[in-house]
C-alpha cells in the first residue's frame, strides 16, 4: 500500500459532529433511497458526511453499483475511502442529490456555504432531479440569517467593491471569513475569498441582487429550489 493511500484512509471529519445523534437517524434515511444504478449527488458537511457512510455499507453489503458526485474536495475523498465509485457533471447527471444546510425557512428557502463549497453545491443542485436537504430541528428557522449570515464567495481583487455594494444593498454586518489552521482568510476550493454578511429581511429578490454584484461567483442564499426537506 502506497503512502497516498494511507493519507486518504486516515481521514475523518476535521470537527466535533454535533446533533450526531438525530444527524445518524436522517442518514439512515437518505440511505434507504439509494437503489442500483443510482448517480447521487453528494453534498457537504457532516450530515452529508454520516449519509455517506451508510450509503457506502448498502454499496458493499448488497453490491450496489452507484456513482457519486461530490460537492467537495472532503467528501470527494470520503468516497474513495469509503469504495463508493466516483463520476463528474462532464459524463453524468446526478439522479438525486442529498445536502445539508446551515438554515431552512417555512417556505424551504436555505442558507448553505458554512463549509465554503455553496458554487458546487448551487451548480449539483440545478443539475439534479431530485434534491433531499437533510438537517436536525437545530436549522429550522422562522426567517433566514436568524442564526448564521449569508456566505459569498468573491473573486478576491473585487473584495472591497463587493463589500460597498452589499452594503448598498441593506447588509448590517459584511466580514472576511477567516480561516482555522492557517494564517489569513479562508480560501475556497475556486481560489476565491469568503465574505459573511448578516442582512435583517431577506426578501425573496436577494439572491439575485447578490449574485449580480461583479465579483460574485455565488451566495449561499438557496431561494426557489424545488427541494424535500428531512428533518430528524
Amino acid at each position: 500500500m502506497n503512502w497516498q493511500s494511507n493519507i486518504i484512509q486516515n481521514l475523518a471529519w476535521s470537527d466535533t459532529i454535533i446533533n450526531r445523534e438525530a444527524k445518524q437517524k436522517v442518514a439512515l434515511k437518505i440511505a434507504g433511497k439509494v437503489k442500483d444504478g443510482d448517480v447521487i449527488g453528494v453534498g457537504s458537511g457532516s450530515t452529508s458526511f454520516l449519509a455517506l457512510i451508510a450509503i457506502a455499507e448498502r454499496v458493499k453489503a448488497e453490491k450496489l453499483n452507484v456513482k457519486a458526485i461530490a460537492t467537495s474536495i472532503e467528501l470527494s475523498m470520503a468516497c474513495s475511502n469509503l469504495g463508493v465509485p466516483l463520476t463528474t457533471l462532464f459524463e453524468n447527471r446526478p439522479d438525486w442529490l442529498f445536502d445539508g444546510a446551515d438554515e431552512v425557512d417555512p417556505k424551504k428557502s436555505l442558507i448553505k456555504g458554512r463549509g465554503g463549497a455553496m458554487f458546487k453545491e448551487k451548480l449539483m443542485m440545478a443539475s439534479s432531479q431530485k434534491n433531499y436537504i437533510i438537517i436536525d430541528e437545530s436549522k429550522l428557522v422562522d426567517k433566514l440569517c436568524t442564526n448564521f449570515p449569508i456566505p459569498i464567495e468573491v473573486f478576491p481583487q473585487a473584495l472591497l467593491h463587493v463589500e460597498d455594494k452589499l452594503a448598498q444593498l441593506g447588509a448590517s454586518t459584511i466580514a472576511l471569513r477567516p480561516a482555522k489552521g492557517k494564517d489569513g482568510p479562508v480560501i475556497t476550493e475556486n481560489g476565491n475569498l469568503i465574505i459573511d454578511a448578516k442582512f435583517d429581511n431577506v426578501p425573496d429578490d436577494l439572491e439575485i441582487k447578490i449574485k449580480s454584484i461583479t465579483g460574485v461567483i455565488e451566495s449561499g442564499l438557496f431561494i426557489g429550489f424545488d427541494i424535500e426537506v428531512l428533518v430528524a
